[in-house]
């Protein structure tokens, strides 16, 4: 199960070469910054672009169910990620995919220690879990999330670390595990987050609190109670 690529004329293998030959030519501080960006300069930014999406969808919902049903699919996205790695751990184990640079010479590896199997890319699954996980609370920040997933798997090929293929099946599993599970995942933290939404305590969590300690949606059916007496006052 370990041939999944071999040299000739195997376009894996090609692209592998055509993606971390730049790194080759790029001068050192710039594979430096690859190398830290690649490895965890792009996980922190999904955590700070989840952050930002949460601060942005708890202000902005226009009721408390909406901010629950945000916040719960932003709760889901680390959860699918973790779940996502777990499932990755048999699937290694089976195909026992050696990392490029033990079958192919001439690479430029910028990263070393890493000894384990390489199908499928771990940064690759977490990354993409994450970023779905973010579409489904807010397509604006899933896209950007998707987007730094997707950079996130160049970095891994350039880095040398790992096959297209491996990055491919990062992202397929990230999505899969997101999105299949992800109705019995709304389904159990939604309630909770709802719960968590109507304490006086931790409510902010979900919904932002305005100055006197009540939600938006508090104040909003009172000044549509006045518009309309307002009409009736004038119509009669």
């Amino acid at each position: 199960m370990a041939v999944l690529a071999d040299s000739g004329s195997n376009p894996d293998v090609d692209l592998l070469y055509d993606i971390n030959g730049l790194a080759k030519d790029a001068p050192g501080w710039f594979d430096r910054v690859m190398e830290f960006v690649g490895e965890y300069g792009l996980l922190l930014a999904m955590v700070l672009v989840v952050v930002w999406c949460w601060w942005s969808v708890r202000r902005r919902a226009r009721s408390g169910d909406e901010a629950a049903g945000a916040v719960a699919a932003l709760v889901w996205a680390p959860l699918a990620a973790g779940v996502a790695v777990l499932v990755n751990v048999p699937i290694r184990g089976f195909v026992e995919r050696p990392r490029p640079f033990v079958d192919h010479q001439g690479l430029d590896v910028l990263v070393s220690g890493k000894n384990d199997y390489s199908f499928v890319s771990d940064h690759a699954t977490l990354t993409m879990a994450v970023a779905v996980g973010l579409f489904v609370a807010d397509r604006r920040f899933g896209l950007l999330g998707i987007g730094l997933a997707l950079f996130e798997g160049f970095c891994r090929v350039y880095m040398g670390v790992h096959y297209p293929t491996d990055v491919i099946g990062g992202f397929a599993l990230g999505t899969a595990v997101a999105l299949l599970l992800s109705p019995v995942a709304m389904a159990l933290l939604t309630p909770v987050m709802k719960a968590v939404e109507r304490s006086p305590r931790v409510g902010w969590v979900v919904r932002r609190r305005s100055a006197d300690g009540v939600t938006g949606d508090a104040l909003v059916p009172g000044a549509r109670k006045s518009m309309a007496s307002e009409e009736r006052d004038l119509a009669a």
